[in-house]
């Protein structure tokens, strides 16, 4: 069992490494935005530079503290993902699924480093930040660019707005996406040893009554 755990949290370490050498490379070797996007397959994917301050596709919290927020609850979300894991190796469950929950674990530990630390290691932390500590900008650099521009003004809300139709994303949240679409696609597979034993609970309770 000891063999089991250590193989699977190395999985989640095995990401974390790369995420963060990725970051590195792309930080000390790249300039930020379009001067320094370099094309990958032509316009379709490129190595794009930003940071983002805050959740997936740029979005955060507009008040004072928000960013703060967001990272203790990235820390609670580490740790309560990191005890799933855990609790699956033990209830030997499905190898794949221990695996995604690896993958997402180790996604999420990537990204959080960039929050708790980046704001001191890198300074990148916002102009208004109140503290650098807990409130560096996450590093991005993969972009598929599979339309931007300008949408139409008739469209509700975010018609006029210019927007891209895929995010830019790094390591850490390609491993969160794919262990998740994994999840979706394989969740009969993943999870049938529960439902067996949901199934077998249900018909006891219902031969006693």
């Amino acid at each position: 069992m000891r063999n089991q755990i250590i193989k699977y949290f190395l999985i989640a370490l095995v990401v974390i490494i790369i995420d963060q050498i990725v970051k590195l490379v792309v930080y000390y070797n790249m300039d930020m935005g379009t001067q320094g996007q370099i094309m990958i397959f032509g316009q379709w994917f490129k190595l794009h530079y930003l940071t983002n301050p805050g959740m997936a596709f740029g979005m955060k919290l507009n008040f004072e503290y928000g960013k703060l927020i967001l990272t203790v609850f990235r820390i609670g979300a580490m740790m309560a993902i990191g005890y799933y894991l855990y609790s699956l190796i033990q209830k030997e469950a499905n190898s794949g699924l221990i695996i995604c929950i690896s993958l997402i674990l180790g996604g999420a530990i990537g990204n959080l480093i960039d929050s708790v630390f980046y704001g001191i290691w890198f300074d990148n932390a916002p102009f208004d930040a109140p503290t650098a500590w807990f409130h560096g900008q996450v590093i991005d650099m993969f972009y598929i660019d599979i339309w931007e521009g300008y949408l139409p003004n008739w469209i509700p809300i975010i018609g006029g707005d210019y927007i891209a139709l895929w995010p830019v994303f790094n390591i850490a949240d390609a491993s969160i996406f794919v262990a998740i679409c994994f999840i979706i696609a394989f969740q009969k597979r993943y999870f049938k040893k529960e439902q067996e034993e949901s199934e077998t609970k249900s018909e006891l309770g219902t031969q006693e009554t």
